[in-house]
């Protein structure tokens, strides 16, 4: 290849990159209004609505027009919002809408653009960390237990009964009969609650560090008058329930843990000798060259490094991160002492893998 023929394409290659990298700007500023769009209903209303002008749509949903209007800007010129130009009205179309309001719950996209504020919030942390080591604890994080539950509700609630829980054979006729069931790093025990709610013969309970999650899944417990679930602030490091639970779960839980390998071994040791551990976690290869093709393998890394791995090395803890992939994960549950693993996976949900797991 000619010196000139390689200059050209190597020009080229640099002007795609610029391109792409403008891309970038493009969606991550689109990110952020999708975040504001979910958060204030104006995704929700609008959906509802025929094509309508900004005053009428700040009216319907009660917000101020001018930041309406500027928002729609951001909308149209990013291909989310449609405009009538020569009525000057906007609306959503449904196959749009199918994917960013809360009846579309579990296919709800917007719920996880909120992830990119939360985490702007500590990059000046995340940073210093790049320099000095070290990480940023939960605490840190604005609004975490608030969009971990939005979260939660389509991947984990919503799915549970009908999707998860069957995943294991026999297991909803032994619910429905009576077990004991503990669900591990349960945050606000949202899983707990819905459990509780359709299994009222079994017992269920929750253990978690955050308080504030704990005392808001208790609160909810006590609204809905559920006597066969309870939630404890417990460091899940450290439990030891000899033989007590027919079911542990866990639901993305245990790879931002401080001592993920002392909190398998509880679970091992906690578990009745014919009980089930279920472990939801995120789908990915434990070798970065496996997850090159990954759907989304640029957002999952900087979740794990600005969240997952973060809030895990502010306790000095392995840092394992979202990406641990399934290859580390087997090994640490064999290293436990569990000797039957099995990984499933579900057609919807190409994020996460289901460990079905025995002694």
């Amino acid at each position: 290849m000619s010196s000139n023929l390689q200059a050209v394409m190597d020009q080229q290659g640099s002007e795609q990159f610029a391109e792409k990298m403008m891309t970038i700007l493009n969606y991550g500023a689109l990110n952020l209004m999708s975040s504001i769009g979910y958060r204030t209903g104006l995704f929700d209303t609008m959906a509802d609505m025929p094509p309508s002008t900004s005053d009428e749509i700040a009216q319907n949903t009660g917000l101020n027009e001018r930041y309406v209007r500027e928002w729609l800007g951001a909308m149209v010129t990013g291909g989310i919002v449609k405009q009538d130009k020569v009525n000057n009205t906007f609306y959503l179309p449904p196959g749009h809408a199918a994917w960013l309001t809360r009846k579309a719950t579990p296919n709800n996209i917007a719920v996880t653009t909120q992830w990119f504020s939360i985490l702007g919030s500590v990059e000046d942390r995340i940073v210093e960390c790049f320099k000095n080591g070290g990480g940023v604890p939960y605490e840190a994080f604005n609004r975490f237990h608030e969009v971990m539950s939005d979260e939660s509700h389509q991947t984990v609630i919503v799915p549970l009964t009908e999707h998860l829980l069957p995943l294991v054979p026999g297991l909803i006729e032994r619910l429905e009969r009576g077990i004991e069931v503990l669900d591990v790093g349960c945050g606000s025990g949202f899983a707990i609650i819905e459990m509780a709610e359709r299994f009222p013969l079994s017992n269920f309970t929750g253990y978690d560090l955050s308080e504030e999650g704990i005392n808001r899944g208790r609160k909810l417990l006590q609204e809905k008058a559920l006597k066969n679930g309870k939630l404890e602030i417990r460091d899940v490091a450290e439990f030891n329930d000899k033989g007590k639970f027919d079911l542990i779960t866990t639901f993305d839980a245990v790879h931002d843990q401080a001592k993920p390998d002392a909190v398998l071994k509880n679970i091992y040791d906690s578990l009745k000798d014919d009980g089930v551990y279920f472990m939801q976690d995120i789908a990915g290869s434990s070798h970065l060259h496996n997850n090159i093709e990954h759907p989304v393998a640029p957002l999952l890394y900087t979740i794990s490094c600005m969240h997952c791995m973060t809030v895990s090395l502010s306790q000095d803890g392995k840092g394992l991160g979202a990406m641990w992939g399934k290859e580390l994960a087997c090994q640490m549950l064999k290293e436990a002492g569990f000797s039957n693993i099995e990984v499933k996976e579900l057609p919807h949900d190409p994020l996460n893998y289901y460990y079905i797991v025995q002694k």
